[in-house]
């Protein structure tokens, strides 16, 4: 997901350089809305993971 985000701000940053300012605006857009969905995934899975390593460990 985050590589797919990297992908579509590489692509919004080479459109708003070549001037297309509309495919770079929905370019970004999903950047930004795959990158803070990258983040929640993530803190969701280092949440359950840090609840399973508890349980494994005892403590």
């Amino acid at each position: 997901m985050l590589k797919w985000a990297l992908i579509f701000a590489v692509v919004a940053l080479i459109a708003g350089a070549l001037g297309f300012g509309g495919i770079a605006g929905a370019a970004a857009g999903v950047a930004k809305f795959l990158f803070v969905l990258f983040l929640i995934v993530f803190a969701v899975f280092l949440v359950l993971g840090l609840m399973a390593g508890r349980k494994l460990t005892g403590r």
